[in-house]
């Protein structure tokens, strides 16, 4: 299995606030509502078979950079992912107060 970061430009539409995505090779969530899509095993790959939507819940701060935590609603697996500055940081913000668990 390869674990190295695969660059896969994709654009999408948001599965859970309905926005148009464009992607650059790195965009893995949406940057209105932050959700994401459980896609990759690891970062580019394509090739987790659960599809299943991943819920923003919770952010950390590392080295002056945001990093959003993401649970899937349905294998519960959580990923962590690098903010982007088109991100909306409202809604990051609202995420401080969610349990990181």
């Amino acid at each position: 299995m390869n674990k190295r970061f695969q660059r896969y430009i994709e654009d999408f539409i948001c599965g859970y606030c309905g926005a148009s995505v464009t992607g650059d090779g790195y965009t893995n969530h949406c940057p209105e509502c932050l959700w994401s899509r459980h896609v990759d095993v690891n970062p580019g790959d394509r090739a987790a078979s659960c599809l299943g939507m991943m819920k923003p819940v919770g952010f950390t701060i590392k080295h002056g950079d945001y990093i959003l935590t993401h649970r899937c609603t349905t294998c519960s697996i959580e990923k962590k992912n690098k903010t982007s500055k088109k991100d909306n940081f409202e809604a990051i913000l609202t995420l401080q107060g969610e349990p990181n668990v």
